[in-house]
């Protein structure tokens, strides 16, 4: 690799920082931007620009947005009193492409990890606390992932939800324990969805 121009080099060694990109595919990617034409390499330029400078988490669920209140949030015909409470924009991305949800959502950004010193704190609990106080939402479905983070969260969250007159779901059976949803077929996720039970 030494062999290419700093220039090449350089974009190689941006590519391989991106999550799952070793240095082989890194090198490819680098090696077809050179190949495409001008304007394809400034679109892709562009669209990154773009990304960092409009993207932002939306006001209400915190998922990610290009406006101040998302489009889920701000579509009047969903349900208003049906909150799915999932870890990141990603899950709540594969929920609504399964099809089988129509309510609101919140993305808690993350999960509680005390090895890792992940707290209540650092993650959008207050936020989703202060949303039930309003009075509105009537069940809280804990989509959180399968994994020892995820169960252990959603045991949380079901614990601090006990004295709010809410009911408290947790998704079904059909997600695999220790995957992660944005990886869970759709038809899986569905059944999921809507075989949910009490927690």
């Amino acid at each position: 690799m030494s062999y290419y121009p700093s220039s090449v080099l350089n974009l190689i060694k941006n590519f391989s920082r991106l999550p799952g990109i070793g240095g082989k595919t890194a090198e490819r990617f680098a090696l077809h931007i050179l190949r495409v034409p001008r304007k394809e390499a400034e679109e892709l330029s562009r669209s990154i620009l773009e990304l960092k400078e409009k993207v932002r988490f939306c006001s209400v669920c915190f998922s990610l947005s290009d406006t101040d209140v998302c489009r889920i949030c701000s579509d009047p015909s969903r349900a208003t009193d049906l909150l799915c409470v999932v870890e990141q924009p990603a899950d709540m991305v594969a929920i609504e492409r399964s099809g089988s949800f129509k309510g609101r959502y919140h993305v808690l950004s993350g999960a509680l990890s005390p090895m890792d010193g992940v707290g209540p704190h650092d993650i959008r609990i207050r936020e989703l606390l202060a949303r039930i106080k309003e009075g509105s939402i009537k069940e809280v479905i804990l989509a959180t992932g399968t994994n020892v983070e995820g169960e252990g969260t959603a045991s949380y969250l079901a614990e601090q939800l006990e004295n709010y007159p809410v009911k408290v779901t947790r998704i079904a059976s059909g997600v695999p324990i220790g995957g992660d949803l944005k990886y869970v077929d759709q038809i899986t996720l569905k059944r999921a969805m809507e075989t949910r039970h009490d927690v």
